[in-house]
C-alpha cells in the first residue's frame, strides 16, 4: 500500500482501487455516496488486503 494511493483513498476512494475489481469499485462507490467515512473505510480495508 502505498503512500499516494492511501492519498488517494482519503480524498476518491473508488479510484484508488479500481484495479481491485468492479464489485470492489461498486462497493466503495455505493459507500463513498452514503456517506464520505464508510467510503473511505471500505477502500483502506480493500487496499490493506494482501490477497490482490
Amino acid at each position: 500500500m502505498s503512500f499516494w494511493r492511501v492519498l488517494l483513498a482519503i480524498f476518491f476512494p473508488p479510484l484508488s482501487i479500481l484495479d481491485k475489481g468492479c464489485g470492489s469499485v461498486l462497493i466503495v462507490l455505493l459507500l463513498t455516496i452514503c456517506g464520505w467515512v464508510p467510503g473511505v473505510i471500505a477502500a483502506l480495508v480493500i487496499l490493506n488486503n494482501p490477497e490482490k
